[in-house]
């Protein structure tokens, strides 16, 4: 995409964006954010006080187009006919499968976020708690609301454990290890989905 029409604040925000995502925060300078996207000094630190500030931003812009991503990616394999089915959960193998297959594929960048940046940059690991959340919830929405509110979201959660598990395999190995990746994660949701019929209900 040409951001070069864009206003200043959209160009330094995907500018950093893809830099932070594909080379690290710490390795991304904030120089290096101001001449690929064509602003002054001055203008960046208009938009952006701080190279935290300008963190936060990203991770905030992330979690908007990675949920985008994820809740269209799962509509487009059926998810909401499959709502209710024990199996529905095997959804998000080939869901992560499509990411991983992604060429600029660099991992989960919540969790790459807090390993670099830790506590360092003061709300970041807030928002990568709440974009974790709510993908917890997205996985919730896949399962029967008969389970009850707690046995559902143990199981979202174990399953949101699964797919970051894959996503930190994937991110760690070749194309070979990436489609390991998915059979593991796969194997796991079936598990999780057999459970669902193993017991009654609370």
């Amino acid at each position: 995409m040409d951001i070069s029409a864009l206003p200043a604040r959209e160009r330094i925000l995907l500018t950093a964006h893809d830099l932070f995502y594909a080379d690290g925060i710490r390795a991304t300078g904030i120089d290096r954010v101001i001449a690929a996207s064509g602003v002054t000094k001055v203008t960046f630190y208009r938009h952006f006080p701080s190279k935290d500030d300008l963190v936060r931003a990203f991770l905030d812009h992330r979690h908007g187009l990675w949920m985008a991503w994820f809740v269209d990616a799962l509509g487009r394999r059926g998810a909401q006919r499959r709502i209710g089915d024990s199996q529905a959960l095997e959804i998000l193998a080939d869901v992560m499968a499509e990411w991983f297959a992604d060429p600029v594929f660099r991992g989960c960048a919540f969790i790459n976020s807090v390993v670099e940046v830790g506590t360092s940059v003061a709300g970041a690991s807030d928002i990568a708690r709440g974009h974790k959340r709510e993908m917890v919830e997205v996985i919730a929405g896949l399962l029967p609301e008969a389970l009850g509110g707690p046995r559902r979201m143990a199981i979202a959660q174990a399953a949101a454990l699964g797919v970051d598990g894959a996503i930190v395999k994937a991110q760690m190995g070749d194309a070979a290890g990436a489609r390991e990746a998915v059979g593991d994660l796969r194997r796991l949701l079936q598990a999780l989905g057999d459970s669902i019929t193993s017991r009654p209900s609370p």
